[in-house]
């Protein structure tokens, strides 16, 4: 099997980047925690390219499977990362973690923070195996909903 390629997503990816959003974004509505994180992360809708913003793109021959969405700064925050199921183990996550963290370093930031969420072991993982451990735990209560 191929190595997966990273590189900065190109206005050409735009339709790509948008089936594995949304690709992404109907397993996290499924997840615990899932559906006020989406709240909290709106969908890009066609703005991926803005200062400050690092698009990366997973490719395995010339085919995109994954992209990482990170903002720029003395903290460089992951905004979200997602890899297509059927590509999942090959390395794709680590390389897009990789690449992320080194542009972060160039730039000069002074830390990497990622949110996964509770009970998403994948996800996780994949941090852990890039040294981005829990630093802080969020917790929360939906005070509109009477049986929480």
């Amino acid at each position: 099997m191929t190595s997966p390629l990273v590189r900065r997503a190109l206005p050409e990816d735009v339709a790509d980047l948008e089936v594995l959003e949304d690709q992404a974004r109907r397993g996290i509505e499924q997840a615990r925690g899932g559906k006020r994180l989406l709240e909290l992360v709106e969908p890009r809708e066609g703005k991926w390219f803005s200062a400050g913003v690092v698009v990366l793109v997973a490719l395995i021959d010339d085919v995109p499977l994954g992209y990482l969405v990170m903002t720029e700064g003395d903290v460089a925050v992951i905004e979200s990362v997602f890899v297509h199921p059927e590509a999942r183990e090959v390395g794709c996550g680590d390389a897009l973690l990789g690449a992320a963290r080194a542009i972060a370093t160039s730039s000069g930031s002074r830390r990497l923070e990622a949110t996964a969420l509770p009970g998403d072991r994948e996800t996780k993982n994949l941090y852990e195996r890039a040294s981005i451990t829990a630093k802080a735990i969020t917790v929360s209560v939906d005070l509109s909903d009477p049986s929480s």
